[in-house]
């Protein structure tokens, strides 16, 4: 029988897709990329937001009324936090929680046998360990994601992830090695690391982070490592040198910020004020030559005045990050922050988010435009309409560059020579 995968959610819920996928495959599934040939449907569902709740809602009814007759799974972090919405979808013949997709051959052949609906959705427990299988591949990608890292134990006011997730758990270094190893010989040359609080790794096993990133370079065919999202207060000076002595660790760096204003961090429950967020960035790019800072930035959180907002977009000026994701803040349901008093009108997040976004567009643009000259070395990803290749720098410059003989998940050597929109134009050396 033929599966088709709908991913909805972070670079975490896409390396799971890739774990279900092989391991349906191995009980003889197959994946399809097209609907119209599957019949299975696997939905593996984020829930950061209410929103990302009724898109999954959305895909599950629609996928039932186009496909009558087929098999409609639903996982992932939906099922796992609102265990009673899950089984609500009736038009979902398989709910599980993503603490068991490992299950899910198992559940899919019980269902073909008798036909009756199949629920597990087992509760994440303080304790628990890293489970998973390592993946072989990464589905039409030149780079590979690799988890390491699953579970947060921050509780940020506005944040269902840890309902959704558990406790911080680590990946063994030695499968992070074996796993990359399989990676190399599958052709891949670049890792994208992944957690749901990375930079956490090694806080259950004692293992460092900075040792999960080594190891997973370890492979010679592996050219370069690349980081998720981090968080800033794990990031120490004896972090920040051994990571600055790793020769294939991309100088990219996605920190998330969330707010300039202590005051509003407070309300949120983060870890850091915006004094010693200045601060990592300064160690950050005094460590690495030509990185690249990028963040996530929330407006229109509960009390966030106007004078809160525009020291948050102060503060993106200072530090000039690279790519700000803008996002205005949704209720969570099940969280401290949907409590809380002065909400703020959707109208006030929306002109915000307006005037955040410009201020990332200006910033953006200058960054683009400080690459150009440079030569560096352009991992190419995939081909363009025009003929052109896309692919990216170490630091995550995007890159078209036109070559008679490039192919994808080459690395080639480019003269970066102009800005065109969102990337930089680039010429072969």
């Amino acid at each position: 029988m033929q599966v088709h995968f709908h991913t909805l959610g972070c670079k975490v819920n896409q390396y799971e897709t890739e774990e279900i996928a092989e391991a349906l495959e191995k009980r003889d599934f197959t994946v399809t990329p097209s609907e119209e040939n599957a019949d299975i449907f696997v939905v593996n569902s984020c829930t950061v937001t209410a929103e990302s709740d009724r898109k999954t809602r959305q895909l599950v009814r629609r996928l039932r009324h186009r496909y009558p007759n087929s098999i409609i799974v639903l996982t992932g972090c939906m099922t796992q936090a609102f265990p009673q919405a899950g089984e609500a979808l009736s038009e979902a013949n398989v709910v599980l929680g993503n603490n068991s997709n490992m299950k899910l051959p198992d559940l899919l052949e019980q269902f073909l046998k008798t036909g009756e609906r199949q629920t597990l959705i087992q509760p994440h427990v303080t304790g628990e360990r890293f489970c998973g299988a390592p993946i072989t591949g990464f589905t039409e990608r030149t780079r590979a994601n690799m988890k390491i890292e699953d579970g947060c134990d921050r509780f940020c006011s506005y944040c269902i992830i840890p309902t959704a997730r558990g406790r911080v758990r680590s990946k063994p270094l030695e499968e992070i090695r074996e796993e990359a190893a399989g990676l190399a010989g599958a052709h891949f040359r670049e890792i994208v690391l992944v957690g749901i609080n990375l930079s956490a790794y090694g806080k259950d096993t004692g293992a460092k982070f900075y040792e999960a990133v080594a190891a997973a370079g370890e492979p010679e065919g592996i050219l370069r490592v690349r980081l998720g999202s981090l968080e800033p207060d794990h990031l120490t000076d004896e972090v920040l040198d051994r990571l600055s002595a790793i020769p294939k660790l991309c100088p990219q760096f996605h920190i998330s910020l969330q707010s300039g204003c202590d005051r509003v961090l407070r309300r949120m429950n983060r870890h850091y004020t915006a004094d010693e967020y200045a601060e990592l960035c300064a160690k950050l790019r005094a460590r690495f030559a030509d990185c690249s800072l990028t963040t996530d930035i929330m407006i229109g959180f509960p009390g966030e005045s106007e004078a809160d907002f525009l020291e948050t977009v102060a503060f993106a000026e200072k530090i000039g990050f690279q790519k700000i994701h803008v996002f205005p803040y949704s209720v969570r349901s099940g969280t401290r922050a949907a409590e809380m008093p002065d909400q703020i009108e959707r109208r006030e997040k929306e002109r915000r988010a307006a005037v955040l976004l410009k201020t990332a567009d200006r910033l953006r643009q200058s960054f683009l435009q400080s690459q150009v000259g440079k030569t560096d070395d352009v991992l190419l990803e995939s081909r363009r309409p025009d003929g052109s290749f896309h692919g990216y720098t170490a630091n995550y410059t995007p890159v078209c560059v036109h070559s008679s003989s490039a192919c994808s998940g080459q690395m080639l050597r480019v003269r970066l020579v102009g800005v065109e929109g969102d990337f930089v134009r680039g010429e072969p050396v």
